[in-house]
C-alpha cells in the first residue's frame, strides 16, 4: 500500500524546482485548470506593472480601440516609465495599448483610463469587477497603472490570480495580438513612436508568445509570460523575482520536458456514443481538447458529458458541455454545440426573428 501512495504522489503532485527565487511564481496550462508548478500562489503582493495585463483587457472589452483620442491635462499627473506623449496629440485607444504593453507606458494607462470610464476611479470599478467575475478572489485594483498611490496602497493581487487573468485575456485575439508583438512602429498626430518590448524573453526564448514586466521599490520585479510549445500552451508569473527571466525559462523547460499534450478528443471526429436524444443531429466541439500530462497519467483521464435537452434546439445553439478530470479533480471543460441542417429545423415565428436578426 506504501508503494501505491507513492507513485500516486510522484505522477499528480506538480514537479519541484529548487532553483527558482521568487516569492511567489505558478506555471499553469493556458488552456485547462492544471498547475505544473507552484510556490505561494495564493499570497497577496504587490504586482507592479503586470497591472496593465487588466488594463488592456477591459479597455479591449469596453470600448471601440480604433478610435482616435486626444492626450488631456490627465496626462500631466503621469510618472515612471512612460511613452512620452503630450497634451493635444492624437492617436488611437490601441496604439496606446501598444505603449502600456510594450513600454509599460504609466501616461498611456492614465489617458487610457480617463477616455474609457471617465476616471482613473471609475476605471478601477471595471478592472475589480472584471477580477471578480474571473475568480480573482485575492485581488485588487486602486489604478490602471500598477503604481503605489500616495496613501501607500498598491495593486495586489497573487500568482495564482494573475494566471486565471493572463489564461482569460488570452483567448481574446487582439489581446494576444498586443501581448504577443515585439517591435511596432506608431504614428500619432504629431509624431513617430518606435516601440521595443521590454519583455526580454520576447526576443531571446523561442517559444515565448508574449509577457508583461513590472517594477516598484516595494513590489520588485514581477513578471507575466506565455510560452507555447507542441501544442502545450503556458503561462509562468512570478512575484518579488531578482531572476525572474532565467526563472521563467527554467520553468517552461521543465514543464516540456516532462509535459506531452495528449488528444483527449477531436473536433472532427466528435461523437458521444451514449446520446439518443441528439442522435438525428451532429454535435461538436469548436477545438481539439489537449490535456497535459506526464508519463503514466493517461489512464486517470476520464470524459463526462453533461447534455441539456433542448426541445426546439437552433442551428449552433449551445446543447452541453464535455468535462475532462484527471482523477476526481475537474481540469478543463469545453462547450457542446449542434448542428441542425435545414430541412430538420422547424422553426417558430420568434425563432425566425431571431434568426433574422442575426443574419444582419
Amino acid at each position: 500500500m506504501k508503494k501505491v501512495v507513492f507513485l500516486f504522489y510522484l505522477v499528480f503532485l506538480p514537479f519541484e524546482v529548487k532553483a527558482i527565487s521568487a516569492s511567489s511564481a505558478i506555471a499553469m496550462d493556458l488552456n485547462s485548470n492544471r498547475i505544473f508548478y507552484e510556490a505561494n500562489i495564493h499570497d497577496e503582493r504587490l504586482i507592479a506593472s503586470i497591472t496593465k495585463i487588466m488594463t488592456c483587457i477591459v479597455t479591449i472589452e469596453n470600448a471601440n480601440i480604433n478610435q482616435k483620442v486626444t492626450v488631456g491635462d490627465e496626462v500631466l499627473k503621469a510618472y515612471g516609465s512612460a511613452i512620452y506623449i503630450e497634451v493635444g496629440e492624437e492617436l488611437t485607444l490601441k496604439d496606446l495599448l501598444y505603449g502600456l504593453m510594450l513600454r509599460s507606458g504609466n501616461d498611456a494607462a492614465v489617458v487610457i483610463a480617463k477616455n474609457v470610464a471617465g476616471s482613473m476611479e471609475k476605471f478601477a470599478t471595471l478592472m475589480n469587477e472584471l477580477a471578480k467575475k474571473i475568480g480573482m478572489n485575492n485581488t485588487y485594483f486602486y489604478n490602471a497603472h500598477g503604481l503605489e498611490e500616495q496613501s501607500g496602497k498598491g495593486n495586489t493581487s497573487t500568482a495564482y490570480d494573475m494566471a486565471l487573468l493572463t489564461k482569460y485575456a488570452y483567448q481574446n485575439a487582439t489581446f494576444r495580438e498586443i501581448f504577443g508583438t515585439k517591435n511596432i512602429k506608431i504614428k500619432s498626430s504629431t509624431k513617430t513612436y518606435s516601440w521595443t518590448s521590454k519583455n526580454k524573453l520576447i526576443h531571446r526564448y523561442d517559444f515565448v508568445t508574449g509577457g508583461k514586466t513590472g517594477f516598484t521599490e516595494k513590489a520588485r520585479r514581477t513578471l507575466v509570460t506565455t510560452a507555447s510549445k507542441n501544442n502545450l500552451d503556458v503561462v509562468v508569473v512570478t512575484l518579488n523575482d531578482p531572476n525572474d527571466f532565467q526563472d521563467h525559462i527554467t520553468l517552461y523547460n521543465k514543464v516540456f520536458e516532462e509535459y506531452t499534450p495528449f488528444l483527449v478528443l477531436s473536433k472532427n471526429n466528435f461523437k458521444i456514443k451514449e446520446d439518443t436524444y441528439y442522435e438525428k443531429y451532429k454535435l461538436y466541439i469548436t477545438n481539439d481538447i489537449f490535456i497535459p500530462i506526464k508519463t503514466g497519467e493517461k489512464d486517470y483521464l476520464k470524459i463526462n458529458y453533461r447534455l441539456t435537452k433542448v426541445k426546439k434546439p437552433l442551428n449552433g445553439d449551445k446543447v452541453g458541455e464535455v468535462e475532462i478530470y484527471l482523477k476526481d479533480k475537474l481540469i478543463r471543460k469545453d462547450n457542446i454545440y449542434i448542428e441542425i441542417e435545414e430541412k430538420h429545423q422547424k422553426l417558430n415565428w420568434f425563432q425566425k426573428i431571431i434568426r433574422w436578426f442575426k443574419s444582419w
